[in-house]
């Protein structure tokens, strides 16, 4: 199980670096949107297979299984063929094109979205029969290949323009004369002239590559001596940019944001426990759903204000934080209902961390050393899960399940006499439980205090970047001044 775990992680995640990396690349002016589209269905897939694994595998558990086996390969073969860098938009029509087709994509995600969250509530409070699962899971499918309308639009929209323009004949006429002019004073030679001056021609090549090698490695030692460390907004690569405060500002700040949510997601179950609550799976598909709004909404407003205002991205996180520590508050004060406002909160925020996330480090330090700069980013999600849920989050549930004694350990100590036979027991015994409003509290107020030191770090962090920003979207930034630049139409 261990290898297969190992296997599948791995695979997820070299599959959502080339997807990631290369949206990026072929879509550079539409960086958050494209981020919470890619990252709002991943939130999205764990409510989507799991209301498919309600519907159609309720009792063919290996069934479903060899489904996850089967179609994620099917998947990566297709995508060998279509995922590959093309040239960003050059003219002022393709950008609107482009973003007109993101804004298509964006309202059938929000639909889809929309849909998965109606279908959960009423399965949470009325029972539907088998044929309603199946009629769920049918519109579910067309609601996931319905974005492909996109590109099949554009490739229509070219078949017409290359109809309607038919290439002349004239245009692919060859222009160039069949007989080159030639010098009058050149005078035929003799096989002795020739042979003269095939040395002299040996001589003077020796002679030039001589010199140019002697240019090169002038060149080579002028660029060592004249190396300039990037600056912000150029491109780095991963040593250059560790060596930044502004990276470790973004590291962390993601940690207290990503780390602190994945904590949250990890111990739902016992959360939901703890406060009396047999199912936790509405819980789950809140936090998914939610997820789901979070890095769609997070992209496209950042996306929007950006352009408009050249407004830094992690404004949005700082904000999120704040929200974010609220909603810790009120998961600790466990009042009636706050599980299901902290679970959306939650998912909203965790969405935002990431969605903001990934596009400012590719402003910051540049695409082309992304795949790598991304990677070790996202490092923040296993270091979070192990710091805060591993162990803060047990630790902590441990001190409080301990201070109330276990029943059954009492029970079984009275029933058998000697330490062998309750030693033969083994593994009979429960570990103990906790149950009650305190048993995260302290887990909770921990979180809401580094929530708080990561809304410090964000504003630190946005008064660094504010001036790149501006160098990049403001009224006479760069991205303004290309955009001026193209042509209006192709």
């Amino acid at each position: 199980m261990c290898v297969v775990l190992c296997m599948g992680g791995n695979s997820t995640t070299w599959m959502n670096t080339a997807v990631l990396v290369t949206c990026m690349r072929n879509f550079p002016r539409s960086r958050g949107t494209v981020t919470g589209t890619l990252k709002g269905y991943i939130g999205l897939s764990t409510a989507i297979f799991t209301q498919l694994c309600t519907a159609l595998f309720t009792s063919e558990a290996s069934s479903f299984l060899l489904l996850l086996t089967i179609l994620p390969a099917i998947v990566c073969c297709s995508a060998i063929i279509f995922l590959t860098e093309v040239p960003a938009s050059a003219s002022h029509d393709e950008d609107v094109e482009e973003q007109a087709g993101f804004t298509i994509i964006n309202w059938i995600s929000l639909a889809l979205a929309l849909y998965l969250l109606t279908f959960t509530v009423l399965e949470f409070f009325f029972p539907l029969s088998s044929l309603q699962f199946k009629l769920f899971a049918v519109v579910l499918l067309l609601f996931l290949i319905a974005p492909l309308v996109v590109p099949l639009k554009l490739i229509l929209r070219i078949y017409n323009d290359d109809k309607s323009s038919p290439v002349s004949p004239d245009a692919t006429a060859i222009t160039k004369p069949l007989l080159e002019e030639t010098s009058d004073n050149v005078v035929p030679q003799t096989d002795a002239s020739q042979g003269v001056l095939t040395q002299v021609e040996k001589g003077s090549r020796a002679d030039s590559k001589l010199d140019a090698t002697t240019a090169d490695d002038r060149e080579v030692s002028k660029s060592v001596e004249e190396y300039k460390f990037p600056s912000l907004g150029e491109d780095h690569n991963l040593t250059e940019a560790l060596l930044t405060i502004e990276f470790w500002l973004l590291f962390f700040t993601f940690l207290c944001g990503i780390g602190t949510g994945i904590t949250a997601i990890n111990n739902l179950g016992q959360i939901g426990e703890a406060q009396g609550f047999a199912d936790v799976s509405i819980f789950i598909s809140l936090i998914s759903i939610w997820g789901f709004f979070g890095r769609v909404g997070a992209g496209a407003v950042s996306e929007y204000y950006v352009k408009k205002a050249a407004i830094p991205r992690p404004l949005w996180m700082a904000i999120s934080q704040i929200f974010l520590l609220m909603g810790y508050i009120m998961f600790a004060m466990a009042a009636p209902g706050s599980l299901y406002v902290g679970s959306i909160v939650v998912g909203i925020c965790y969405g935002v961390h990431i969605s903001i996330t990934v596009p400012t480090a590719s402003e910051l330090f540049g695409l082309k050393h992304f795949g790598m700069l991304y990677n070790f980013l996202i490092l923040n999600i296993p270091l979070g899960s192990f710091l805060f849920s591993g162990m803060l989050a047990g630790w902590l549930y441990d001190r409080e399940a301990s201070k109330v004694p276990h029943l059954s350990t009492i029970l079984v100590k009275k029933i058998f006499s000697t330490a062998a036979d309750f030693v033969a027991l083994g593994e009979s015994v429960d570990p103990p439980k906790c149950v009650g409003s305190h048993c995260f509290r302290s887990v909770f107020i921990v979180m809401a205090g580094m929530c708080a030191f990561g809304i410090l770090l964000n504003v630190v962090l946005i008064l660094r970047i504010r001036p790149l920003y501006q160098d990049l979207y403001g009224p006479n930034g760069s991205v303004e001044r290309k955009r001026r630049m193209q042509p209006k139409s192709r």
